[in-house]
């Protein structure tokens, strides 16, 4: 029998708080698939991203989310505790970004049972707020399980919690969601180099324009 999704009262005590202090404004909810595996792909500043994005789409969508995270997240005892606070509404999933493409296929069994992936396409915070090029794992990740990818501008946590930074600052971010990318077209095309640059850059470029940004990759 599935299992009734519920979130504790820590878990709402924390997206009560972080949607206070620190949200501004959030825009198009409404284009985050309902019935279907997706993949969520914000630009990344910030510690603040996963608290901010997660907060938001886990009151709205009441599913469960899957959050990819290199594997060093996970390796102190404090970390550990803490993502098991949140089990029951997000599941990290340690990366060995080492391992390049292998990293990526745990995600697979997510998504073929109706899971939502968020995976920041930048692979890792921009030390000046700025977008950075884009690698092609989110592209690959959704030419092999076939599902759209969701991006997302987010705007103002570099500035709440920078890299080299421990305390958040009491600024306002601002969340924009686009209209989910389907890649329905290179589905049965031969994954090579230049489709996962080509299509790493369709993705990167929408979540350029969410963010008020250019990418010039």
């Amino acid at each position: 029998m599935k299992k009734t999704f519920t979130i504790s009262i820590f878990v709402r005590c924390v997206i009560f708080l972080v949607k206070g202090i620190w949200v501004r404004d959030v825009t198009g909810l409404e284009n985050l698939p309902k019935n279907e595996p997706f993949i969520i792909a914000p630009n990344h500043s910030s510690y603040m991203d996963h608290f901010i994005v997660g907060s938001i789409i886990l009151q709205y969508l009441k599913k469960k989310l899957y959050f990819i995270a290199k594997k060093e997240h996970f390796e102190g005892v404090s970390q550990k505790s803490w993502h098991r606070l949140w089990n029951n509404c997000i599941t990290y999933i340690p990366i060995d970004r080492s391992k390049g493409e292998e990293a990526l296929k745990t995600t697979l069994s997510y998504l073929k049972h109706g899971g939502v992936i968020v995976i920041y396409p930048e692979g890792t915070r921009s030390l000046t707020g700025k977008i950075q090029k884009g690698k092609t794992g989110v592209a690959r990740l959704a030419l092999w399980a076939k599902v759209p990818v969701v991006p997302v501008g987010i705007m103002g946590t570099f500035e709440i919690l920078p890299k080299g930074k421990n305390i958040p600052g009491m600024k306002k971010a601002t969340l924009h969601f686009g209209k989910p990318l389907y890649f329905n077209i290179d589905h049965n095309k031969k994954i090579t180099k230049s489709l996962l640059r080509k299509i790493t850059g369709q993705i990167m470029k929408e979540i350029a324009k969410l963010s008020n940004q250019k990418y010039n990759f």
